[in-house]
Parts: structure tokens; C-alpha cells; sequence
């Protein structure tokens, strides 16, 4: 029996669990989660002294975050559980232009129209996350409302001239770029960063900005120009790059990014990068992407170091993380998928919704029941097995199997009761699915 914490809720955290988690301090939350990597010098004064409004940018370069965003997205979270207001900027300005910030080439530009349909995307999944209710509100703005209207003088005049080349060229997302060359467009970035900063100051009162450690440069350019042309004190706090143990660049798989969006990563893949994440990574993981208590995540630890094998901590790391993106349903639609398909579930307990999951997942076919198919003519139709030989000798065998019943040869359309929603499943050997639907 597993005694992993049981599943969050999907909305964002209120009232009491705000209030709960005000009772320390958002940099040593950060702290002990390993989430805190810089902070300028009066970042934890004016912290401490009371609320602050502050934001983080996100750029819409595709149609959906990835899982590399979520520790910037997380940060927001701890900022508002510890009562500071959280903006959340879709960058629809900048991400006409692309941040060099990691890149080792000029990115291609996109139109409008596509930044625009990404900047849909990305504040949809934002709001998953915060609350958009209460005396500290969340807000997602866009910073093409102000950059899109500015004039190529009225920038020069009013922020070029607060920035030296010399302070440009120091740094590092534009050191790392002069030998293969920069263009002045990337280079600019930087100043439409700061004068985001200048504006959301001007616009909502916010004197914090966080995000990832290669950020660093960019923000302190914001943090002087508030100081320059506004007169006050603004400060920067960030996150740490995340790598996996073996070095690798996090959330980066065999087959891609793994996507926040259903359609391009599905729940149960995204269930699945977690469950098989390295008992190496899985504290850490769970300190950086859950809301789970020091206690909870230490009782897990434990339990990681003296049972590896049941695999306690990835379990409460991938429901935690599944049902805060895709919410809860989904992600026990995931866990049930997973546990079939891991051989330990019985197929006859399954509910249609994770039949059509699974289905998704696996090969899957549709079949008229007045067809009147046999087990055989089943593992054809459903790619399992090449002809009807190979699906007769594989029954003959023993290694076929219907709702996880073993086929006899001899079995007939009268043998085969669907599952929920008039599935069939099918395995072949230990691992080997599909799913066919008997239809009218």
C-alpha cells in the first residue's frame, strides 16, 4: 500500500492555504525547495516589508508552454500563497522579436498572427495555475498593449539613451552570441525586457520581476531603468536552470519537448514523464513542481531510499503535477491508462473514459458488431498480428489475450463482451495493446 499524499485539487490555492503559507517568508520557501538562485540586495527588505506586486514573462514563441516553464510558473504560485500579487506577462510585443537568452542562433521570426494565437494558448494555461480572485489577484497581461504602439524614436530617446553598449555587451546573453553573431534586432531585447519592467511599473505598482538564472541580465537592465527614469527601488529574484542528474537538459525527451498542451503532449504522457523520472531527480522534482509540505516530501524521500522499487515519490510527483495542468480527472485517467498498460489493473474495472484514453495511446480500430468478428479476425484488424495465421498462432500459443481473458482459438463473436463503451482490449504478449470498438 502506497502512502503517498493523496491528490491536490486542480484550482489554484486560497484562503486558508494562503494565509498558512504566509506564516514564512516566500525567499526561504524558495530556499528550502532549492528554487532560489539570485536575488538583488533589497529583494528580501522589500519582501518582508509587504505585499508587492510582481511578475514573470513568458514567451509565446510556440502554441503552448512547456515543462521547462513550470519553475518560473511555480514561483508566481509561491509569491501568492505568501499574499504578493502575481502578474504573469504573455510577451506578444517581444515575442514578435525572440530572446537570445540560451540561444546559440538568431530564432525566426513570426508574424503577428501567430504570435497572437500563441499568446491565447500560453495565458490559457497560465490561468490553470493562480488566482484570479481575492485581495491579491492574479493578472495576465500582454506587453504587446504598449510595445506595438511605441515609436522607434520615442524608444531611443526615452530608454536607449539610459543604456551604454559597453553594459549591453557585459551581458551574458549577449557575450554568448558575439562570436556567431547577433543581430541588432536580438540585441535589442534586452531594452524592450527593461522597458516592460518601466511599464508594468508605471501601469500596476510592480517592483519585483523573477524568472530563470539566464534571465539575470535582462531584468537588472529593468531594475536600473525604474530606478533611472522613475526614481524607485525595483528588485529581481531567480530560479535555477534545471538539469536532470545525468546532465541533460530538463524536460527534453527522445520524442520532444513535453508540452502543457493536451493535443500536442497527451495527459497520459505527460503522466508518463514523470512516473519514470530518476529516483536521482524525484526530490528535487518535487520540491520544484508540487505544493506538497517539507514533511510530506521528506516521508517520501525516505521512502525512495528504502523502497526504490515501489517508486512512492514519482507517483505523488505525477499525479500532483497531471492534475494541477490537466486536472484531476484526467490525470487518474492517466494512472488508470498506465496501470494497464504496466500490466497490474483488470480490464473489466476500466470506465469509457479511460478505454478512449487508452485507445489514443495504442493502436487502436473500429468495428461494425454485426461484423460478426472472431478473437482472430480482431488482432488483424487491429494491427496486432500481420494475417490470420500469425493472430491463430499466436492464440495458439498462449499470447493472446481479449479483456484480458486468453483467446481460444475456437472463440467466437458470442465470447466477446465489450468493456464500457463497447471496447474491446487487446494484448499481445506482456505489453503489446490495442483497443477496438464495437460499433452499431
Amino acid at each position: 500500500m502506497s502512502n503517498a499524499p493523496s491528490q491536490p485539487s486542480s484550482h489554484p490555492d486560497t484562503g486558508a492555504q494562503q494565509h498558512a503559507a504566509a506564516r514564512t517568508g516566500v525567499l526561504e520557501e524558495l530556499a528550502w525547495r532549492g528554487l532560489l538562485y539570485q536575488q538583488t540586495e533589497g529583494a528580501a527588505a522589500a519582501l518582508a516589508a509587504g505585499p508587492v506586486t510582481a511578475y514573470c514573462g513568458f514567451d509565446p514563441t510556440a502554441a503552448s508552454l512547456h515543462i521547462g516553464s513550470l519553475v518560473p510558473i511555480m514561483g508566481l504560485v509561491h509569491l501568492q500563497r505568501h499574499g504578493h500579487r502575481p502578474i504573469a506577462l504573455a510577451g506578444g510585443g517581444t515575442g514578435m522579436i525572440g530572446d537570445p537568452s540560451g540561444k546559440a542562433s538568431e530564432r525566426s521570426l513570426l508574424t503577428r498572427e501567430q504570435v497572437q494565437a500563441n499568446v491565447r494558448g500560453v495565458s490559457e494555461q497560465l490561468a490553470r495555475f493562480l488566482d484570479f480572485d481575492g485581495p491579491n489577484a492574479a493578472r495576465v497581461v500582454d506587453n504587446a498593449d504598449w510595445l506595438l504602439s511605441l515609436g522607434a524614436v520615442e524608444f531611443m530617446r526615452d530608454v536607449g539613451k539610459h543604456f551604454t553598449v559597453n553594459f549591453m555587451l557585459a551581458k551574458d546573453s549577449v557575450k554568448a552570441r558575439m562570436e556567431s553573431g547577433i543581430s541588432y534586432t536580438e540585441f535589442s531585447y534586452m531594452l524592450l525586457q527593461a522597458y516592460d519592467f518601466l511599464e508594468l511599473h508605471r501601469r500596476h505598482g510592480v517592483t519585483l520581476q523573477i524568472g530563470g538564472s539566464d534571465q539575470w541580465g535582462n531584468i537588472t537592465a529593468g531594475t536600473d531603468l525604474i530606478r533611472r527614469v522613475a526614481g524607485a527601488e525595483a528588485n529581481a529574484v531567480t530560479f535555477p536552470l534545471v538539469t536532470t542528474s545525468a546532465g541533460t537538459k530538463f524536460g527534453k525527451t527522445e520524442a520532444g519537448a513535453v508540452w502543457l498542451d493536451a493535443s500536442l503532449t497527451s495527459p497520459y504522457r505527460f503522466y508518463q514523464f514523470w512516473i519514470n523520472v530518476d529516483d536521482r531527480d524525484v526530490g528535487s522534482y518535487l520540491r520544484y513542481f508540487t505544493l506538497l509540505t517539507r514533511d510530506e516530501i521528506e516521508a517520501l524521500d525516505r521512502a525512495t531510499a528504502e523502497h526504490p522499487e515501489r517508486r512512492e515519490a514519482q507517483l505523488a510527483l505525477a499525479r500532483d503535477v497531471t492534475s494541477r495542468v490537466h486536472g484531476a480527472d484526467a490525470a487518474r485517467v492517466a494512472e488508470d491508462v498506465s496501470t494497464i498498460l504496466f500490466g497490474r489493473g483488470e480490464p473489466d474495472t476500466l470506465g469509457a473514459d479511460v478505454l478512449d484514453a487508452l485507445a489514443r495511446e495504442v493502436p487502436s480500430a473500429e468495428i461494425a458488431a454485426s461484423d460478426a468478428p472472431s478473437a482472430i479476425d480482431l488482432f488483424v484488424r487491429a494491427g496486432l498480428a500481420k494475417s490470420k495465421g500469425e493472430a491463430r498462432r499466436l492464440a495458439e500459443q498462449g499470447g493472446a489475450y481479449v479483456n484480458g481473458e486468453r483467446v481460444d482459438v475456437a472463440t467466437q463473436t458470442s465470447a466477446l463482451t465489450p468493456l464500457a463503451g463497447g471496447h474491446l482490449l487487446l494484448r499481445k504478449g506482456a505489453r503489446s495493446y490495442a483497443v477496438v470498438r464495437l460499433g452499431g
